[in-house]
């Protein structure tokens, strides 16, 4: 039972850590265009190659 007094803080600091970094995600936009960077991974958007290679 000892060890309870190890993992309890220490899952409230990682449940903190997560916390502050899904804060930071959403200040910094993150989460704005979702439907977005879906198009643009499927979107065929490639230059054409010159035939001059």
């Amino acid at each position: 039972m000892e060890v309870l007094v190890f993992l309890v803080p220490l899952a409230i600091a990682l449940g903190a850590v997560g916390l502050v970094g899904f804060m930071w995600s959403l200040k910094n936009g993150q989460y704005d265009d979702l439907d977005g960077a879906a198009w643009r991974a499927i979107a065929d958007d490639e230059p054409e190659r010159s035939s001059n290679n």
